[in-house]
């Protein structure tokens, strides 16, 4: 059995994989959780990706197999087109990872909806190309309140009106709306850039506020990250 853990800035993940199915997603907060649940796993093979400043090393987890940590000198499932790969987040080619794995020979795209907006593309002969970085959902809100006088800090709704009639709908209006033209038009440029089919992608906590608001067809994947830490496990495992 395998563990991944995605170790994030506020909180974690840890999942636990038979080979390439997904037996269970469990969160944390704190070192001490993350232990107790590895070790409630047992599992045989692990491997972390850590974003966070809070944990220094590996866990006290005793494993049969494997315990790697996601660096810039880990080999991938895949071929990295990129300038600077020692730069690259681990988050990044995690999700890139797990898009090759849900549609192996096929061109990605990958759209992380977090603190950032991530874009990855995987082309067809699995290779990552790279991809853009903008500012996240919650960062433009944010952005905002911060950086006026007077605008108040607005929170994020399902689906606001285009035309705002009040200083909040205004500002959810153009964040959320914007945020949706910039997913459509990136997408458009996106497929413009491959030779045929692009599968698109959506993960991270921001995902389920624009699933229903894209041309389908878009795949909502929570748990894409975890996935592609299993995929370069695998990997590394079989090699």
């Amino acid at each position: 059995m395998n563990a991944v853990m995605d170790i994030g800035n506020t909180r974690g993940k840890v999942a636990f994989f038979e080979k390439n199915r997904l037996l269970a997603v469990h969160e944390f907060l704190d070192e001490t959780l993350a232990t107790q649940i590895l070790q409630a796993g047992g599992p045989i093979h692990i491997i972390v990706s850590n974003v966070s400043n809070q944990f220094r090393g590996p866990l006290p987890v005793e494993v049969k197999g494997q315990y790697l940590a996601l660096t810039p000198e880990l080999p991938i499932p895949l071929r990295l087109n990129y300038e600077t790969p020692q730069t690259l987040g681990a988050d990044r080619i995690a999700a890139a990872c797990g898009a090759a794995a849900r549609f192996p020979g096929e061109n990605c795209l990958v759209i992380d909806l977090g603190t950032c907006i991530n874009y990855e593309l995987v082309t067809s002969d699995r290779v990552y190309r790279g991809g853009a970085i903008s500012p996240g959902v919650q960062m433009r809100f944010l952005a905002m309140h911060q950086q006026t006088a007077r605008l108040p800090l607005a929170e994020p709704i399902p689906k606001a009106a285009l035309i705002g009639q009040s200083t909040i709908t205004c500002l959810q209006s153009g964040v959320l709306n914007g945020v949706v033209a910039e997913l459509t038009g990136m997408i458009a440029r996106y497929e413009m850039q491959c030779s045929g089919k692009l599968h698109v992608i959506l993960c991270g906590g921001d995902a389920q506020l624009f699933e229903n608001q894209l041309k389908p067809p878009i795949f909502v994947a929570p748990n894409l990250v975890l996935e592609g830490l299993n995929s370069i496990l695998e990997h590394n495992v079989a090699t």
